[in-house]
């Protein structure tokens, strides 16, 4: 499956400013995946890796070799690398740092838009056959399948227009992460040498996410298929491959069918919120120990299904139990407020209701905001890790902490109360 990290842009406070989207678009329709924020597989099949060379032409060559020691052909090398360039906008995408973070109720009224519902539902009509063929052979159900198509390109509306080689060498040459680039380069040149796609037409965003449901290089190899039967595996201009490559890498990651993502779920007064995270995995006969029930507030299904309890807005927002399936979908995106959109935007196409918690609004916060809170937190006994000023599951987690020997609600929620406490207006 997808084996590196990339780092940046996690938990469920999104990273909104320099996460690396290829194109300025509305967040309402902007792609969700990016490269900061996606795991991908590791390169296939390709030469052992030796630092590059200085230099972007010696890079360069350097490159071609290790593409013709893994059997890319000369006149595909030829050709692919005829027009690649050094691109610095490249460098300064990669090196971006977002200047603040927003919290889940902005991400998820962007992307779990009425339109968005609407186009998913029109277009589960209008494939219905093509999405039943899908599930039969892959276990996976239209509804999330078009989520993840309308998370990743708004259903095809924007793919990405940065020359995929160009871009991918750039990234290959810069050095801070030249393995992972130099695999995906060569990759992308296999799919080229197998007559997949041409150097013209092979565009994405600009770390390398390519079609439909942009796809990484790699993933492209080990997990597109053909959908439409006409032999090829064609991400940009075929939704019938596109739909089934993501049932297939879905399926990869380790989709169970017949299980859903999760569900909203009701809360017992007094609840014990330091039990929240995906850390801590009850199955649900011990969650209705605890007093947590289906919101009509019968009881839950006595079953031996592991959970984790999720409150991305506190105690005053909705609170979800999750299951196996969330974790695949953060497969494919590590970002919790992602994986829960893709939920919630899967159940609202197959005609369910959104949360009956509408999720609560919670301050910008700005780097320095968040590493002076992780520093007052780690220099009060309170460990939120190396301050970085991401607000992710750690910090989260030691605010839980801290909130709990203050006599407060545990829910790691950063409230203008708590952030006064800790220091952070």
């Amino acid at each position: 499956m997808k084996s590196k990290n990339w780092m940046g842009c996690v938990g469920s406070v999104v990273v909104l400013a320099g996460c690396g989207q290829s194109q300025p678009v509305a967040a309402a329709e902007s792609p969700a995946i990016n490269p900061s924020a996606v795991t991908v597989a590791a390169p296939a099949a390709t030469a052992s890796f030796t630092p590059l060379p200085a230099g972007f032409d010696a890079c360069v060559a350097e490159l071609k070799q290790r593409s013709a020691s893994v059997g890319v052909s000369a006149a595909t090398i030829e050709q692919g690398f005829a027009s690649v360039r050094y691109m610095d906008s490249m460098i300064r995408l990669d090196r971006a740092q977002p200047e603040f973070t927003a919290g889940f109720a902005d991400y998820y009224r962007g992307r779990v838009s009425a339109d968005r519902i609407t186009r998913g539902q029109r277009l589960l009509q209008q494939h219905a056959a093509m999405f039943s063929k899908i599930e039969a052979e892959y276990g996976v159900p239209a509804h999330y399948l078009l989520a993840f198509w309308g998370l990743e390109t708004n259903f095809g509306g924007y793919f990405g227009n940065t020359p995929i080689l160009p871009a991918l060498a750039t990234l290959a040459c810069d050095g801070r992460r030249a393995e992972l680039f130099s695999g995906e380069l060569i990759n992308a040149l296999k799919i080229i040498d197998a007559g997949e796609m041409t150097p013209e037409r092979m565009r994405g965003s600009w770390a390398g996410a390519m079609g439909h449901v942009q796809f990484m290089p790699t993933t492209f190899l080990q997990y597109a298929v053909d959908g439409d039967g006409d032999g090829k595996r064609d991400l940009w201009g075929s939704v019938p491959d596109a739909m089934a490559s993501a049932a297939n890498f879905l399926r990869g990651l380790g989709w169970q069918r017949g299980l859903r993502w999760g569900r909203e779920v009701s809360l017992p007064e007094g609840f014990d919120y330091r039990q929240t995270g995906l850390q801590t995995k009850k199955n649900l006969v011990e969650w209705a120990e605890l007093g947590v029930t289906a919101m009509d507030r019968t009881p839950l299904t006595a079953t031996d299904i592991q959970a984790a309890l999720m409150v991305p807005t506190g105690s005053q927002g909705p609170a979800f139990l999750v299951y196996d399936n969330f974790n695949v979908i953060m497969g494919w995106n590590r970002a919790e407020a992602y994986a829960l959109s893709v939920g919630l935007l899967a159940d609202r196409i197959a005609g369910g209701a959104s949360p009956s918690r509408a999720p609560v609004d919670s301050p910008r916060l700005y780097r320095p905001q968040v590493i002076q809170i992780q520093n007052f937190l780690n220099a009060n006994g309170f460990d939120a890790g190396t301050p970085d000023g991401v607000f992710g599951p750690g910090t989260r987690a030691a605010i839980s902490r801290f909130q709990h020997a203050n006599g407060l609600v545990a829910d790691g929620f950063p409230t203008p109360a708590v952030l006064h406490l800790l220091g952070a207006e």
